[in-house]
């Protein structure tokens, strides 16, 4: 199995964080390998055994099959199966269902096995990890003192961060679907809003921080906002391969329906009451393009990976991160064998470009959302941008009138927001200009991300109450940095950001700080081509020259 360059960083950071914390968090996107991730992890722990825990069974026959591609026996502990306990003939891998470890009496089927008996757990789906169940068997085997606790989630939702903080003692790593497309490992998204005339959201109340499923399955199971749905999806998709998401199973029947009057044999629904040998004859059908449409209520947000989606319709609105994640990342993975071959991220974004599927499409359909903030492709990608910047990419595309990357229009309105901050900026200083005053000021104190070129990350609710170290905030003030004020996890980034260029001989704060004041672009010099500009500057006078 190779790994991706990220891949072997998170592993790296995540035996890293070992070394000082028994559990960690590593947080990528759906479609970004979390499984490759975690098995790699399961090698490089031999002998030690391993245990990983999902939630539902497909995820759990896909683990096994996964850990054992890499030559690593696997067992599974689920319903009448059963792992071996046994010194001799267990496994060196198990793999269980939440349920499967806390049912029965006496503590659950947990207590079958010895704490002491596993080197690492593994959360599949970390973002569950909050949940009473999964607190309980890591609490059990957590008793064991060497025992090394990983979570594997995608991007979770901002209020969840913080709950994860609690479970989890930190993140190894955090890679965001918008740097996995910047790099080339996800296609682009396009986003396109349909607005339904008549949709209203209103009135639907707030249920554990989503919308109550009973009064959303009532709106959109109305008979015209169904033909809506339909009618504007069989417009926009054309012949591409389209995927579903419903918010009762009513929805999904009578949606499938529809299509199929327009498409005789188009589409096909399934739900979780759906047999399991009629779920996977309809999943193969709409797998090898024999149905075009495959819809579905609470099913397909995990576990599932069919190859060339082209289009997600979000039929069920949501007011979760995590879930509208999981439900856009079915269609971001790029077709196979396309990107695992050119090496930069340039040329895989030209292949991906060339390819038979160069982006994906998600459809949202708006209407009146009342209090309600309903979530978009904006959300999801704007993971390291400011709300106010995430809230003015939704606006844009809801007036383009047709699908719009929303990758670029993040970065388009985050830079029309600096610029219109940097006027305010200019303005504020023209009206002072007047005014005298004496300031208190430390003259070693600046502002390492203006110096470096960085965009200060977006505090992380996994970050709150973390502080750094003495020996963290000592290095940073005898780099003239003040952390006081500053969110652990910027100054994290700051840190991050010294020790990389002092590995990489880039330039040092001190010539990055004079250098920006001149106007130079500071990111990626190196310290000798930044002292060959200082002398330059002081021999011209300290002028820049034309």
């Amino acid at each position: 199995m190779r790994l991706r360059d990220y891949q072997v960083a998170t592993v790296d950071a995540i035996f890293k964080e070992w070394e000082e914390n028994q559990s960690t968090l590593a947080v990528l996107p759906t479609g970004c390998g979390k499984t490759q991730i975690f098995c790699e992890v399961i090698r490089r722990v031999q002998p030690r055994r391993a245990l990983v825990i999902a939630h539902r069974e497909e995820l759990i026959f896909q683990a096994a099959k996964r850990i054992e591609s890499i030559g690593v026996g696997a067992e599974i502990e689920m319903a009448d199966q059963r792992a071996s306990v046994n010194l001799w003939t267990r496994a060196p891998a198990v793999v269980s269902t939440v349920q499967t470890q806390c049912a029965g009496g006496n503590g659950g089927r947990m207590t079958l096995f010895k704490p002491e008996d596993f080197g690492v757990l593994i959360i599949d789906e970390g973002h569950h990890a909050t949940a009473s169940s999964y607190r309980r068997v890591m609490a059990y085997y957590g008793q064991n003192p060497e025992l090394k606790i990983l979570g594997v989630t995608a991007t979770p939702d901002r209020a969840d961060e913080e709950a994860l903080g609690q479970v989890f003692q930190s993140v190894a790593f955090d890679y965001e679907i918008l740097d996995a497309i910047k790099d080339g490992w996800l296609v682009p998204i396009e986003q396109k809003m349909i607005e339904i005339e008549g949709l209203d959201f209103s009135a639907i109340r707030t249920t554990a921080g989503d919308l109550n499923g009973g009064d959303l399955a009532a709106v959109m199971e109305a008979e015209q906002n169904l033909h809506g749905v339909a009618s504007a999806t069989l417009d926009i998709v054309g012949q591409k391969k389209t995927l579903v998401f419903t918010a009762s199973v009513k929805q999904a029947e009578m949606l499938s329906e529809i299509f199929n009057r327009h498409k005789p044999g188009a589409s096909d629904w399934i739900c979780g009451e759906t047999p399991k040998d009629a779920r996977r004859e309809r999943l193969e059908q709409f797998s090898t393009g024999q149905t075009q449409f495959m819809v579905n209520c609470g099913v397909l947000t995990e576990g599932f990976d069919a190859v060339g989606i082209e289009v997600v319709v979000m039929a069920r609105p949501t007011k979760s991160r995590a879930l509208y994640s999981q439900m856009v990342g079915r269609a971001t993975r790029p077709l196979p064998g396309v990107v695992d071959g050119p090496p930069t991220p340039e040329m895989r974004r030209m292949a991906m470009a060339a390819s038979a599927k160069p982006s994906c499409l998600v459809v949202d359909f708006s209407g009146n959302t009342g209090r309600h903030k309903l979530m978009t492709t904006a959300d999801i990608l704007g993971g390291k941008f400011e709300d106010e910047v995430i809230e003015r990419a939704k606006k844009v595309a809801e007036k383009a009138g047709k699908p719009v990357n929303m990758a670029e229009v993040l970065e388009e309105e985050k830079e029309k927001a600096r610029l219109e901050a940097e006027e305010r900026r200019r303005a504020e200083a023209a009206r002072r200009a007047h005014l005298i005053g004496k300031a208190k000021f430390s003259a070693r104190t600046v502002n390492p991300f203006d110096a470096f070129d960085l965009d200060p990350e977006r505090a992380r609710g996994w970050n709150n109450n973390k502080t750094l170290s003495d020996k963290q905030t000592a290095l940073l003030l005898r780099q003239g940095i003040d952390p006081s004020g500053m969110p652990y996890g910027q100054a994290k980034q700051v840190l991050n950001e010294l020790f990389r260029r002092w590995n990489s001989n880039l330039a040092t704060l001190k010539q990055c700080s004079l250098l920006k004041k001149y106007g130079y672009e500071t990111k990626n010099l190196t310290m000798q081509e930044a002292s060959a500009l200082i002398d330059g500057l002081a021999q011209n006078g300290w002028r820049r020259a034309a």
